[in-house]
């Protein structure tokens, strides 16, 4: 396993779908995270926007972002997935909060809907990723 700041990216197989977690929690990263690559997915962890931003600045190829709104730091979720959709068009979001109230304003910064509201059942996670993959970018 290598180290990138506080990213944790794990070496895989060309061609499996990467998807960059961005958790503050770490618990909640972590299981997220493992059940993630039990289901094929190349994982890079982030524990915050900005480095999340980073990564991607770097040219870091990621097929989805799964963004926790409430995530903190230099800026928040909502401002690491705005910063995408304008510098990243292509890049899928898939948000993810405990607050029922941000369902409305993340409405437009992810693809198929509404956020993921937490506590989420993992498989509902893959569900939505697979959804996502199988469509092509916007």
């Amino acid at each position: 396993m290598a180290r990138t700041s506080s990213a944790t990216i794990r070496s895989h197989s060309p061609g499996m779908p990467t998807i960059l977690l961005v958790e503050d929690n770490a618990l909640t990263r972590m299981a997220l995270a493992a059940y993630l690559r039990e289901c094929g997915y190349v994982v890079i962890e982030t524990d915050g926007p900005a480095e999340a931003r980073r990564l991607l600045d770097a040219g870091t190829k990621v097929d989805v972002a799964f963004i926790d709104l409430e995530a903190t730091g230099e800026f928040d979720g909502f401002g690491l997935a705005h910063w995408i959709r304008k510098t990243l068009p292509g890049l899928k979001v898939l948000l993810t909060s405990g607050l029922r109230r941000t369902a409305e304003v993340a409405g437009d910064l992810c693809e198929q809907g509404p956020h993921l509201a937490k506590p989420h059942p993992h498989h509902e996670l893959e569900m939505r990723i697979r959804r996502l993959l199988a469509h092509p970018k916007r």
